[in-house]
Formats: C-alpha cells, structure tokens, sequence
C-alpha cells in the first residue's frame, strides 16, 4: 500500500521515487527512471552471518548461494543464470554481518519475467538435495581462493580477539569442514534456516526502471505479495563487542605480504542514531589531514610513516570499531610507542582546539555539493544501495542520509572524542619483521599472531599529553566554493573536436550539455620514447609517478579534499594525468601539478621511502592468488613494452636519486601530448588550454610522434604454454585467442563469442563440474586486438585437467549453438547490442567512453556503434566458423598460462614443444608484431 512520504532528492536527479509497504509488510521503493537503459531490482534481507548457527558457521552464506539454484516454479538450477545473461543483465549477491543483498539488472522490456524469476528466491526455492554437495563445494571454493589474502588473514584474527560471546566471532564463509554432514541434514538444515530467518518484514525491495510508478506498484504486488511475512524480529544479544579483558591490548600479526602497519582502534557505539551530524565523518576529516602541522604531515617529517586514514573499521547493530591506520616506516617500526604518542598528542589538539563550526562546514559543504550535483549510477548499482540505505534511514532520507550533515553538535562530538582516550583502545601491528611473545595460529587461514596486555607504564605515557608545537590545525581550505556554476554554452558537436594541435600535441574538447553539472575531466597522455624502452626505463618511469605523486600530496591535498581530485599513472607509451571535479579551480590545480612535474626536488629520504615501497609491492605480487598473477603475465608475455614485476624490482634495487633526474631528463627530451576536456569547459578555455599547453611544451621539450604499443602477434606459433610459479594450493590456467586484425567485425565476432559462451561456460565448469570458484570468460581487447579468454583458479583439478576441460567445452560448443532456437540467437544478440549501446550514466562513464575512443584511434567515436551493427548481422554460422578455425585446430594459435598448485605438483603438466621459459628472449625472437 502507498505510503505518502516525502523523499528528498538532488535538484539534478530527474528520477521519481515512490515508497510503500506491502500488505505482508515488505517495504519497497519504486525508481521511475526514463532514461534508463537498463532496469534493476534488490532485496537486502536482515539476516547475515551473525545469525548463523554456532554448529554451523557459514550457513546464512551457503543459504544465499543455494537460492540461486532453482525456485519450484523454475526448477532448472541454470535457469535463472541463463535468463539473466541472455537478455543482457547480470546479477549477483553477498552476505555481510547483519545483511545479504541479492540484485540483478536486465532490459527493461523483460522486466516483468525477471521479477517473476526472482521473487520466488524468497517464495518457494526448490533446495534441490542433488545440489546441496555441489554447492558446498562452491563455498569451499570460495574459501579456498582468500586462504593467502591478508585482509582475510586479519580479520580472522579480530574474530579470535573480541569478545567471544558477540556474534561478530563467528567464522562467516563456510567451507567443506562447517558444512560437513549428510546431504539430507544439510538440505534439512538450510531449510529451516531459510523459514527461521527470512520473513517478508525483514526484507526491503527496490526496483529501478523506465516504467511508471504505478506499474512497478502493481509488478511489485503482483509478484512480492506473496512471500511470507513470518512477522521475525532481530534479538541479537546485547552483548559487547569488546569487552573490559579484550581493551588495552596489542595484537601482533605476521602477514604473508610485506608491510608494516599499525592500527588504533577505539570501541565505540552503534553511529546509525548520528547520522544527521555525523560527527565521526567531522573527526575523520581533521584527523585525516594531510597538510602542513597535520599528524601525518608530522609523522612523515620524522620519517614515522608515509600514509594515514582515519574512520575504518568493522561496525554493526551495537558497536564501532573506529581506527586510525597508519603506515610505517622502518623507522616507524622501530618507534612505533611514539607514533602512538603523536596520535594521542593530536587527538589532545583536536580536544582543546579542533570542535569548531567552520571546520565542521567546510566538511559539510562538500557533501552538500556533492548531492546537489549528484550524477546518476547504473540501475543495478543504485538498486543495491538504496534496497541497503533502507535499513539503515528514515524513508524520508533513503537518498539524502549519505550527504545529511546538519550542523556541529559540541556535546556530541565530545562524548565521541572522549571516548578516544588510551583505557578504551587496542592496538595492531602488522608486520613480518618481529617475533611473537604468545603464538597462537588462527583458525582457518592459519594466521600467525599473539595478544597480550599493554604495559601500565606504555599507557601511561600516553595519557594527558601536551601537543607539541608542530602540531596544527589546518587553516580554511582556499579550494572549497560555496557553489559552482554550469556554463549555458551548449555543445556544437555530439562527440568531441580537436579545439588546438600543432607538432607533437593534439587537445580534444567537448562541452557537455547532458548532465549538467559545474564538473569536469582532464586527461593529457604524455608519450616519450624513454618511457619503456627498456625495463629498466620502465621501472624508473614507474618510480616517478610514485615518488611525484608523494610529492605533490603537500600541495594539493587541500584541493583533493575540496573536490578536484587527481591522479598520475604510467601506460605502454608514457604516463597519464586525469583531472575530475568542480571546475571552478581545477585550472589552477593543474598548473601546480605541472609546474611540479619537471622539478629535481625529491629528498633522498622520500626517494629511498618511495623506491623501498614500491619494491615491496612487485615483491608482494608474488603473494597475490594465482589467476590474479596469471592476469598480470598476460600482459607481460604479450604485450612489448610490458615487464615482469620481478625483473623490474631487480633493475630498481639498483638504481640511486641520480639515475632518476637523468630519466626525468631523457624523459621529457621529446614527447608527444594528447589530451581531452569534456564537462563544464566552453570551447574558447580549451583553445586557451591548448595554447598554453604549446607555450610550456616548446620550453621544455621537443615534440615527438606517439610512442609505439606494440602486441606480439600470435599467429604461427601453435600452442603457446607458460607456467607461473605460485606457491599456493591451487592451480590456475588462462586460455588466449587473439584476432589478427583490429576492426569492428573481428570485434563483433569476438564479443558475441564470449557473450553467447559465458553463461554456459560458467553453469558447466563451475556450477555443474565444481572445478574452482573463479570460473568464467571474457572478451580481452589488448592494443585494439579483440581477444578472447578462458580462466579457472581450481582447489580441485590440475592444469592439465582444467585445459582438457576447456577444449571440450568448446569442442562441444558448436552443438549447442546449433540447438537453440532463432528466437533465442535473436535475443542473445540484442542483449549484447543493448549493453554496448546503453547510454552513459554519469559524467564520468562519458569521459572515460571519449578518451578511450581516443586512445583506440577511434576518431569518429563510433566504434562501438559499427560494432554493434556488426553483431546484429552475424548468424550462428559465423560463431561455428570462428571456433573451428581458430579453436578447434590440434594445435591452435593461442597463449596457455598456467599455474601448478600445491596439491597437483605430482600430476601430470601439460604437454608442449612451444615453452616459455625465457620471457626476455621470447620477445628478443618475436618474429611479428601487432600494433
């Protein structure tokens, strides 16, 4: 039944929103969205890990997945999968604490069948005994891919170290050993958990479309109406999640990764009832500073720790665990009683000075022009988050809670600060380099840590400090507006223009006249030959965005916070600057960067800081899981200018402050600019743009031609196999097919072969054969060439075994295209036509969308568009042809990456006579390449 509610919404949202609550207590939002181009829906269920069993840890986990699965009305387990991928949507689902979201998006001219699919999830699922072994698998699968992932490792050990009678305690994944037992009990089990739990008044639907309100009222009595309102309410127990033993402790961890990372915790309580104010948001703001005087800005300046974030941490329906994370340096490490002091020392500064209404405005501000100039978010994106907000606000402020900050309240935000004092923390401290007093082994991840209380005399120093002089308070933020203006110009074009080039440059501009927002992107590519000739180039060129990027945080933070955000990245070719935000000041950020860029003025302690992080994190990626490895040497193998991290790391070690300047140098000799501004730009600033971008270039270098991107071609080498070593239980392999040419039909063939497989794909290697949780394809441009890839991380098979199971995938593949209908060939094609046609969301979506028109030579920006014309006029014979010509043969052209895991070393490897075992030779001897 409609509930006239009155929802606050941006001026920029054009959207109509329309609440009410069924006559089984479901609450739902509807979303009428005109533009939209896709439809969406979510059911966020209050009932999360913190409800399982203690018998049965991750059950509320194993639940979610087992929905999936088959409903009484559509009992085929793939059904649901399928439908969804074959009218151009996808769909997924998690579980939290407290909370499992479920969402799909799909074309809105399916809507009305899809939401029939996926009610029944909550009205009559078939847990299907036959599946509840697969299944479990799947989790043990899921288990199994985060076994060396460090957050995981760690939060396994926040678990062991509260309070073990909160049920934050509880192991939440799953795997083989927690859901061990009969298939039956297991079945049986889920059930009753299922009836126990989920209840029409626990759920909260919201459902986004180009559909009239009034009809999605109807679509969503029509098919939600039925689900059971068992009337359940939440009675979880009112317990502490820290408990008076479990405060004033350190927590020693050693991780897998190198790092070394101190965190200070403080328990404090449930924040949903500040939301209006948020005073937490307020104290992460001053705490987080980055200025002069800030605590980090101190902290680097005695060489502590190079990074600091305020305001993380685990929370839930009786507590927050706030933490201050900080980033150590070695010396950081051997001092870290006195970065604890400095933090205390300014948390004492923010007590005496800190509680005052414009720092609290300028914070506010901000999100107050964030939500007047909101942009929009895909369907499915913003139906997850609103059928979650739901939970957690008034309806009134289901849109606005993110953004509300109504003003300072002292009293509140000093009972908050209060309760950051020394007795009411804990401590810790990541690190590989040190010993453990106590070693304890957490369960499941096999984490080692130690726990033990904090000396009296530790805490006592720590209490009733003076800030020391070099502490300050950040002065007012000369960026922060108190609003924007949108440019009235409207576009000339509807895709961008070359507004100025000349030798060695090129500027693209367009005016938006879409979203209508005072926002705007920046993007200059700066391609030198002397990027990565070499990698030894390469690692160097890698080093100066990394060691400019620290540098510039001094000068710019205070611009980031107000909104003009930035970021530097290295490419094939050279390096990348992106500019984003209100344009109002933006100009005058980006002549700070440049003037900065060339500059010789980085201390040998930030260069030894930063050349030191940076090897551990090539190092690091040595720890990463294995298809994510595989990924990175995909690129490696074939792409030229592309080097292993561990090669890189070696030529780095050894490179000194001096190598550097004379990169620099070399790098900036003779480059070549190309660039974009779309957003709030009139034509005549990018013309002025473009003219003092020239003015600087012909200072300070000579122009250039583009640098080269090279793609080693494939073609004639058969079967290509390269294995990674990865210590780690499982086993990884990634299967590439690469076009020769790089044009819209070969891109059309190639898309609609991965769409047209993906579904299936997954159903019969994860779904039915269990061989990993990591299962799917994908459609893998690389330098313009449309590619294709297979990838499976398995607990299960080796690489061998997962190989023979790709090939007769697609072996088989050609059957089961010959089997379905005309209808559903027509329906897969304009599911994908639909995805590559739909419509920028944001901003940002059409930025990204031009600049890499650019980058792709795709001048006339219609690349995509021939694509999808392309796709429409293939027939099933054209994917028959592809895969036996280029899939098919004994020995096809392709790259096979491996890796052996752990449990599958005996077995046997797959055989080759085309190894690679030398990747530096292999491309010395590449006898073709593809640019």
């Amino acid at each position: 039944m409609s509930d006239s509610i009155l929802i606050k919404k941006s001026p920029n949202d054009s959207r109509q929103y329309q609440y009410l609550t069924l006559d089984n207590q479901l609450q739902v939002l509807l979303v009428e969205d005109m533009n939209a181009e896709q439809a969406a829906a979510s059911i966020a269920v209050n009932v999360g890990h913190f409800d399982d069993p203690i018998e049965r840890p991750g059950m509320a986990h194993f639940l979610e997945h087992m929905l999936f699965l088959g409903t009484e009305k559509y009992p085929a387990a793939e059904e649901y999968h399928q439908f969804i991928n074959q009218f151009g949507g996808n769909h997924n689902a998690w579980t939290g604490t407290e909370h499992t979201n479920f969402f799909y998006s799909i074309n809105p001219d399916v809507l009305e069948p899809s939401l029939d699919r996926f009610s029944q999830f909550f009205i009559a699922p078939s847990f299907d005994i036959d599946l509840v072994d697969r299944e479990r698998h799947a989790i043990e699968s899921e288990f199994s891919l985060k076994l060396k992932d460090d957050v995981r490792r760690s939060y396994q050990v926040l678990k062991e170290s509260v309070n073990q009678q909160h049920p934050f305690s509880k192991f939440s994944v799953g795997n083989l050993t927690t859901l061990a037992g009969e298939q039956q009990q297991l079945k049986d089990e889920v059930l009753n958990f299922y009836q126990q739990h989920y209840s029409a008044n626990l759920m909260r639907l919201c459902i986004v479309a180009p559909v009239a309100l009034d009809k999605l009222a109807q679509l969503a009595q029509q098919y939600f109406g039925a689900i059971v309102n068992r009337q359940i309410t939440k009675q979880y127990p009112n317990v502490p999640l820290l408990a008076a033993p479990q405060l004033t402790q350190q927590i020693n961890i050693i991780p897998l990764k190198t790092q070394q990372r101190l965190t200070i915790s403080f328990n404090l309580p449930n924040i949903d009832q500040f939301y209006q104010n948020k005073p937490l948001t307020y104290l992460s703001h001053i705490l987080g500073n980055e200025s002069n005087g800030s605590l980090l800005a101190n902290l680097k300046e005695l060489q502590l720790a190079d990074q600091l974030s305020a305001g993380g941490g685990v929370s839930g329906y009786n507590f927050k665990n706030y933490s201050i994370s900080i980033h150590l340096t070695d010396e950081g490490w051997q001092q870290v009683d006195l970065v604890i002091q400095l933090t205390f020392e300014f948390l004492a500064l923010i007590k005496q000075q800190g509680i005052e209404a414009w720092r609290y405005d300028e914070r506010a501000n901000l999100l107050k022009l964030a939500f007047k100039y909101q942009e929009k978010i895909n369907p499915q994106d913003l139906a997850s988050h609103l059928s979650i907000n739901m939970h957690h606000y008034p309806m009134s402020d289901v849109l606005y809670g993110d953004y509300r900050m109504d003003g300072l309240l002292h009293e509140q935000t000093q009972a908050l600060l209060d309760l950051m004092n020394v007795d009411n923390m804990r401590l810790e401290l990541v690190g590989k380099k040190q010993e453990l007093a106590h070693p304890q082994q957490a369960a499941w991840y096999d984490t080692p840590y130690s726990i033990s209380a904090i000396e009296p005399e530790r805490l006592a120093q720590w209490r009733n400090l003076t800030p020391r002089a070099e502490l300050q308070l950040s002065a007012p933020n000369p960026f922060i507006i108190s609003d924007a203006e949108v440019f009235e110009e409207s576009s000339d074009s509807a895709i961008p223009q070359i507004a100025t080039e000349g030798a060695g440059y090129r500027i693209w501009h367009k005016k938006d006249d879409t979203f209508n927002v005072p926002k705007g992107h920046i993007y200059l590519s700066i391609d030198s030959i002397q990027a990565s000739q070499t990698p030894k180039h390469a690692a160097l060129t890698r080093l100066y965005v990394e060691i400019l990027l620290d540098y510039l945080v001094e000068y710019t933070y205070q611009a980031e916070v107000a909104g003009l955000g930035y970021n530097i990245y290295p490419h094939q070719g050279g390096i990348t600057l992106h500019l984003s935000g209100f344009t109002g000041k933006q100009e005058q950020l980006l002549e700070l960067i440049i003037s900065k860029a060339r500059l010789r003025d980085f201390s040998q302690e930030r260069f030894d800081l930063i050349k030191k992080q940076l090897l551990e994190s090539w190092h690091n990626q040595k720890q990463a899981k294995p298809i994510s490895q595989l990924f990175t040497s995909l690129t490696v193998t074939l792409q030229k200018s592309n080097y292993e991290p561990e090669k890189l790391a070696a030529l780095l070690a050894e490179s000194t402050l001096a190598d550097l300047y004379q990169h620099i140098d070399e790098f900036y000799q003779a480059i070549h600019v190309e660039g974009l501004l779309y957003g709030n730009y009139p034509r005549k600033e990018a013309a002025r743009f473009g003219k003092n971008l020239q003015q600087l270039l012909s200072i300070v270098s000579q122009p250039s031609d583009e640098a080269k991107r090279e793609l080693i071609n494939l073609a004639g080498y058969g079967s290509l196999l390269r294995d990674i070593q990865v210590e780690h239980q499982d086993s990884a392999i990634i299967v590439y097919y690469q076009a020769q040419q790089a044009n819209s039909k070969q891109m059309a063939l190639y898309a609609l072969l991965n769409h047209t497989m993906s579904s299936t794909f997954f159903h019969e290697l994860r779904t039915e054969k269990q061989l990993g949780y990591m299962v799917g394809t994908g459609y893998l441009p690389l330098n313009r060439h449309p590619g294709m890839i297979f990838y499976i991380q398995s607990p299960t098979a080796s690489p061998l075994q997962l190989l023979k199971a790709i090939d007769e995938f697609i072996a088989d593949f050609t059957y089961a295209l010959l089997q379905i209908t005309d209808q559903q060939w027509l329906t897969t094609k304009q599911g994908l036509v639909q995805q590559l046609l739909e419509r920028d969301t944001n901003l940002k979506a059409s930025s990204q969308r031009f600049w890499g028109s650019i980058g792709n030579k795709d001048y006339q920006f219609n690349q995509r568009e021939l694509v999808a014309s392309h796709i429409e006029s293939l027939e099933r014979a054209d994917l028959i042809k592809l895969t036996m010509q280029k899939m098919r043969p004994s020995q096809p052209d392709r790259l096979i990456l491996t890796s052996t895991g752990v449990e599958h070393r005996n077995e046997p490897s797959i055989p080759s006579s085309k190894y690679i075992d030398d990747i530096t030779q292999f491309k010395a001897d590449a006898a073709k390449f593809l640019l």
